[in-house]
């Protein structure tokens, strides 16, 4: 079945990096719109950034832009995010979304159907 299962979270502080990654299971990895999105408790989950698979084409959030890389590794089937100059605001749980097999329906990544349980990053 399909899954996704992230893992890299943990504790860093401002100014830190961090990498995040994506193991994917249960479809063909290069066929998809993935991305990362994070949420706060009490907040609406925001769209980090997001990677049309077949192509390696990427579209990222305001907020993270300049700082924020996400990349693909078809042959481990891994989605990672290199995350640098991390800000207390970043604080969140980061999920890992699959979503549309078109080009041209990139979407919410926010709203993407299929994503993993998440992994926590806190910059303290």
């Amino acid at each position: 079945h399909v899954q996704l299962v992230e893992s890299g979270g943990g504790l860093v502080q401002p100014g830190g990096s961090l990498r995040l990654s994506c193991a994917a299971s249960g479809f063909t990895f290069n066929s998809y719109w993935m991305g990362w999105f994070r949420q706060v408790p009490g907040k609406e989950r925001e769209g980090v950034a997001k990677i049309w698979t077949r192509s390696g084409s990427t579209i990222y959030g305001d907020a993270v832009k300049g700082r924020f890389t996400i990349s693909q590794d078809n042959a481990k089937k891994t989605l990672s995010l290199h995350m640098s100059s991390l800000k207390p605001e970043g604080t969140a749980m980061y999920y890992c979304a699959a979503g549309s097999t078109v080009l041209q329906c990139s979407g919410d990544v926010s709203s993407y159907p299929t994503r993993g349980q998440g992994t926590q990053v806190t910059v303290s």
